[in-house]
């Protein structure tokens, strides 16, 4: 065990947060924490980190453990770069470094003792630096700022400019290369793209250390943890697997609870009216009968009935007509801002009844697309052309659509005068919003609660076309599935951005994928488009050249000419891919030989020889780094 709460309890005021939790941690372990928004998440993790106490009960570390944190919000240290900021996790490493090359420069002037002395320090240092792997560290930071989806070009950027999005990635890297024993994740895949999430859950499952991860992503729970602990009603529970298999398992218990509490229920009501009956006989047996009965019934513990769930969204979505077949063509369309090739010739139509989710990394301009296509911001070129009788309604991450000056209730009945006080309050209760709260302004809302009246607004908006963006953003994991069903159960058509895999498997039923500024098309869910990424990827929209692809037109082939160039490219490839593998051999074979004249008592005593073969070793060393990453790209 590495990491244990018992009996903590947490109040604020009169409202009760967390109510006797225990639960426990053990080395390597990969956990979740879920619970519905404002079940005391957030809190617990500011306990165990103490940041805040709790009213009683104690957290339990180790001895010798450390423990690392991301918070949702981060402060870091101004007047660095983004490289400089996570270099400086290393900077013992750097100072070991600068250490060794002090030694080098003093082997040369001493002699006798003085030189026993500096070089029994030099080996000291020089072999704790291999152990802790100093020669790659440099290379290691650069691998974790890509993972994270920074590029090179973004390496030199001051902290103190980037965004509150761009300050978590970076903090989260600076948390993953300090490498503590545990990890404390809260949300931490908020600002990723889909590359950098599926980077960040490799790492993680291969992370030597345990893990405790808040995270509404129900498909990176499902790849990272094997355990789950819940926040239901301020008491934990612990289930073993991933979500999916807590999921099932938290259905069949209330399922069981339910059972055997109508089960009891109904065998008390039973004997009661067994005991009614054998007093109304009023026989001395009789009565004692039913007195020996009552007893009984005195002795029974009694279930409680199992707690309900918390009030939820119910909602349809329902078009008022129907559009036309071709809901919208999208023709050559290019987009560029200054310094920024977006997308060029981009082609494809949607259907009705699709449900269509666009997806691809930061920066790529998938809602650049969805601005272009509600005439928010114009094309460089190109043309959208809607169908017939589409009637569109757009749900903005951003919440723009919201007018943040005015309250919930004007923000509905502004925008559908038609509809009584009485329409619009029960319209605002079926999204959470009740009694004094609909007239909260809007601009004091949270994100969760701007998305519910996001969604109320395009509820009523009775549209044909939903064109959404990143929808799922702030809901917690059952508001997220209350959507699926509704998008499931609407017969309208779907066009969507979403970072969020579980969602899309769960109701895309074609994906564009925007990719080296062109579009490739996947005719299927999530797990389609991982299958088939790297085949499809290559045939339309290879990194050299872009091929640009309309949408579900499988016709669309590389001509024989960019076929005979494609086989060409792979052949190359295969040969760098040979080459790089022959020189890694060779740097391996020759740094396991260094080490061997090294043990060699006339080398040892050398000091000139022992300087030269420590900078070939580091050489070496710097280079094997390179050459494994290049391996890597191109082993791909």
């Amino acid at each position: 065990m590495i990491l244990a709460c018992q009996n903590i309890n947490k109040s604020f005021g009169t409202t009760e947060i967390l109510k006797d939790v225990s639960f426990h941690l053990e080395e390597r372990e990969k956990a979740a924490l879920i619970g519905p928004n404002g079940a005391g998440k957030t809190t617990l993790l500011r306990i165990i980190m103490q940041e805040m106490p709790a009213d009683s009960g104690e957290v339990i570390l180790a001895r010798g453990k450390t423990i690392g944190y991301l918070a949702q919000h981060q402060e870091l240290s101004e007047g660095r770069t983004i490289y400089e900021e996570l270099l400086s996790v290393k900077q013992y490493l750097l100072d070991m470094e600068e250490k060794i090359r002090n030694l080098e420069l003093e082997m040369k002037t001493s002699t006798g003792e003085a030189l026993d002395q500096v070089l029994a320090d030099y080996s000291r240092l020089t072999h704790q630096f291999e152990l802790e792997n100093g020669y790659a560290c440099r290379s290691e930071v650069v691998g974790v700022l890509k993972g994270l989806g920074f590029s090179e070009e973004e390496f030199s950027k001051e902290v103190s400019t980037l965004s509150g999005g761009q300050k978590t990635r970076v903090a989260l890297g600076r948390l993953l290369l300090s490498g503590p024993d545990i990890i404390l994740l809260d949300e931490p895949t908020n600002h990723l793209d889909m590359d950098s999430i599926a980077w960040l859950e490799t790492y993680l499952m291969n992370y030597k250390g345990a893990v405790f991860i808040v995270s509404h992503d129900r498909y990176f729970l499902d790849k990272v943890v094997t355990k789950v602990v819940e926040i239901d009603h301020g008491s934990v529970r612990t289930f073993q697997g991933n979500y999916t298999a807590y999921a099932q398992k938290k259905q069949q218990i209330r399922e069981a609870q339910l059972k055997a509490y109508l089960n009891q229920q109904q065998e008390i009501k039973h004997q009661e009216e067994v005991i009614a009956k054998l007093k109304s006989f009023n026989r001395e047996k009789s009565i004692k009968r039913a007195e020996s009965r009552e007893k009984m019934l005195e002795k029974m513990e009694v279930l409680d009935k199992p707690a309900g769930d918390d009030p939820q969204m119910h909602f349809t979505l329902t078009p008022r007509i129907t559009s036309g077949n071709d809901v919208l063509n999208v023709r050559e369309l290019s987009k560029a801002f200054p310094g920024q090739q977006l997308f060029t010739d981009i082609n494809f139509e949607i259907k009705r009844g699709e449900r269509v989710a666009i997806i691809g990394a930061n920066g790529t301009g998938k809602t650049t697309i969805l601005k272009i296509l509600n005439g928010l911001v114009p094309p460089d070129t190109g043309e959208v052309e809607l169908g017939s009788k589409v009637q569109i309604g757009y749900y903005d991450q951003e919440h723009h659509v919201l007018h943040m000056d005015k309250t919930i209730f004007e923000e509905i009945s502004d925008a559908y005068p038609y509809l009584t006080n009485t329409e619009i309050r029960n319209v605002l209760a079926a999204f959470l919003f009740t009694g004094d709260d609909v007239f909260q302004p809007i601009h004091t809302l949270s994100g969760g609660e701007r998305g519910r009246v996001s969604l109320a607004k395009l509820m009523l908006s009775e549209a044909n076309f939903l064109i959404l963006d990143e929808p799922t953003n702030h809901l917690d994991i059952v508001s997220k599935e209350i959507l699926e069903n509704a998008l499931n159960r609407y017969e309208g058509t779907v066009l969507y951005v979403s970072h969020d895999r579980y969602f899309i498997n769960q109701t895309a039923t074609r994906i564009l994928e925007l990719t080296n500024q062109a579009m490739v098309n996947y005719i299927g869910n999530y797990d389609y488009y991982l299958e088939k990424k790297e085949e499809l990827t290559e045939i339309y929209a290879p990194a050299a050249e872009t091929v640009a692809v309309e949408g579900g037109d499988s016709s669309s082939k590389l001509d024989w000419k960019a076929q005979k160039e494609e086989q060409a490219r792979q052949r190359k490839k295969e040969n760098d891919l040979k080459k790089t593998e022959k020189q890694i051999e060779e740097l391996e074979t020759r740094d396991k030989e260094i080490d061997e004249e090294m043990s060699r008592p006339e080398v040892a005593t050398d000091v000139a020889m022992c300087v030269q073969l420590s900078n070939e070793k580091a050489e070496i060393t710097q280079k094997l780094e390179e050459l494994y990453q290049a391996w890597e790209e191109l082993a791909q």
